[in-house]
């Protein structure tokens, strides 16, 4: 009887877990497979708010886009990809598609990760992989910490040292973003 063997690749498991396990998030990240469980109710309500926040900002007028859980196709390893819960991207992102439903990092402007429970990919893996990336600005809105931090500006693969923002402070959208619109941190927090 013939035995029949069959190496799969990280992106190969990646492809099945997304089949088998309808509505997790699957992304692989610096050679790591994760697996995140959909996300709770202020987590939704984080991300509604932000799109209401954009729309109202003009970001459509400004030549922008934004969208939650497309993938951004990362220069770390030849399988990466991570799943940001939102980003704000050209107009023209889908022009610049690599693969799966991921595209190239330099359509990117600004990512918003909203934490849950693997909010340590958030704070660890995710800042090395969006700054090599060389995405102009990360957002992560830490609710395991009650702030907001913000990375702009890598250089050389790396985000300087984040500006933290509390309770009652707004966070103000970088200008590499391409528009002016300063976000509440209670909201981005809690939901609306």
């Amino acid at each position: 009887m013939a035995v029949l063997q069959h190496e799969m690749t990280l992106g190969d498991a990646a492809d099945l877990l997304s089949q088998s396990l309808p509505g997790h998030r699957v992304e692989i990240l610096q050679g790591r497979l994760t697996v995140t469980p959909p996300a709770d109710g202020s987590h939704a309500l984080s991300l509604t708010w932000l799109v209401e926040a954009f729309a109202g900002a003009g970001a459509r007028r400004a030549g922008l886009r934004y969208v939650q859980v497309i993938g951004l196709w990362l220069p770390t390893l030849p399988d990466d990809y991570a799943v940001p819960d939102f980003s704000v991207v050209d107009e023209d992102f889908r022009d610049a598609h690599v693969a799966k439903n991921c595209y190239a990092p330099n359509v990117f402007r600004l990512i918003v990760e909203v934490t849950s429970s693997n909010w340590a990919d958030d704070l660890g893996p995710k800042v090395e992989c969006y700054a090599q990336a060389g995405v102009p600005a990360y957002l992560i809105v830490d609710r395991k910490h009650d702030e907001v931090l913000l990375y702009q500006d890598p250089a050389d693969g790396e985000y300087p040292a984040p500006r933290h923002y509390k309770r009652g402070q707004s966070v103000p959208v970088p200008e590499s973003v391409g528009l002016t619109l300063d976000l509440s941190v209670d909201t981005l927090l809690d939901g609306d």
